[in-house]
């Protein structure tokens, strides 16, 4: 009997080693679909603490999103020995200021991904859960120019702690700061003058690990960053869960909340292969018939050949 040689390179998560002088000492993990043309669009989706890049990538359906839509999947992976917790250090000044640790090693990540698969620098995006999502406020603080939009799940504002003990009083009950001192902590992190992210935000309302009232804060400083009200230009239902949408003078999207109403401390998904469904249940992966990350990738036309 004739032996049947397998696939030849079919696409699967691989790490990418070399990537840059690495000072956060992050690992770098990567799935780029087969036959990927070049010019196409960048996720980067950080996992929370206690996950691994490719559990999360799988089980928060990042990596069915990317063979779907084609688009380079960047999974960025936190050791023990940089966190006993394996959580991103999103309260470290020198892990989330521009050009040092962790922020510095993601953004390395990111350059290496485009230069690999020819990608559109233009349409890079960052995602992320809890630690995950807190380490997402940071990029999109600390490297606004990379970032075209981004998604925080059960995350916390950019610049909201700057130390272990603080980090735990912005997790829960969290910071309530003015709008224009949100804004500042962005505006201060670098010289850019924008335009800047825009920002999608997934909480749960039962969330009693990140504060919903996080949610809030994000909106705060983000509709401060752009210049917009802080108020919703129009509310909607999908999936029967709340959506709000804030919108500039053109009527674009610029920030967007969706509250997951009972839902505690996890990233929201649907699993399944109907069109928007996505994901596979786990701790911390909580099956509630939404696919957060599928309602990114339309979010930002990952689907599309341009934005």
């Amino acid at each position: 009997m004739l032996a049947v040689a397998p696939a030849a390179s079919a696409a699967e998560i691989r790490e990418v080693t070399g990537f840059g002088t690495n000072p956060g000492a992050l690992r770098m993990f990567e799935y780029v679909p087969d036959g990927l043309p070049q010019g196409r669009p960048v996720v980067v989706a950080m996992h929370g603490c206690t996950q691994d890049a490719a559990g999360y990538g799988t089980g928060a359906g990042w990596v069915e999103l990317a063979e779907r839509a084609a688009f380079t999947l960047v999974l960025p992976q936190q050791e023990s020995v940089n966190n006993a917790s394996r959580c991103f250090n999103w309260f470290q000044p020198g892990d989330t200021t521009r050009g040092q640790g962790e922020a510095a090693s993601i953004a390395q990540m990111v350059q290496r991904a485009i230069t690999d698969t020819g990608a559109d620098p233009s349409r890079v995006y960052v995602t992320g859960l809890s630690a995950g999502g807190a380490m997402t406020s940071v990029l999109l603080g600390a490297y606004p120019e990379m970032f075209a939009g981004g998604g925080v799940v059960a995350g916390v504002p950019f610049g909201c702690a700057a130390s272990m003990l603080e980090a735990f009083t912005c997790m829960n009950p969290g910071k309530n700061l003015t709008p224009a001192q949100w804004g500042d902590k962005v505006r201060a992190a670098g010289s850019h003058q924008g335009p800047w992210p825009t920002l999608s935000i997934w909480h749960g309302t039962a969330d009693y690990t990140v504060a919903y009232a996080n949610q809030r804060e994000l909106v705060e400083q983000w509709t401060n960053v752009h210049g917009i009200p802080d108020t919703p230009s129009a509310t909607d239902t999908v999936a029967g869960y709340p959506h709000a949408v804030y919108r500039d003078g053109t009527g674009r999207t610029l920030v967007e909340t969706f509250s997951i109403t009972g839902m505690g401390h996890g990233q929201p998904i649907d699993p399944g292969t109907a069109d928007g469904q996505c994901g596979r249940a786990g701790a911390y992966l909580l099956d509630v018939n939404i696919c957060a990350a599928w309602h990114l990738t339309q979010s930002w036309s990952l689907g599309s050949a341009s934005s």
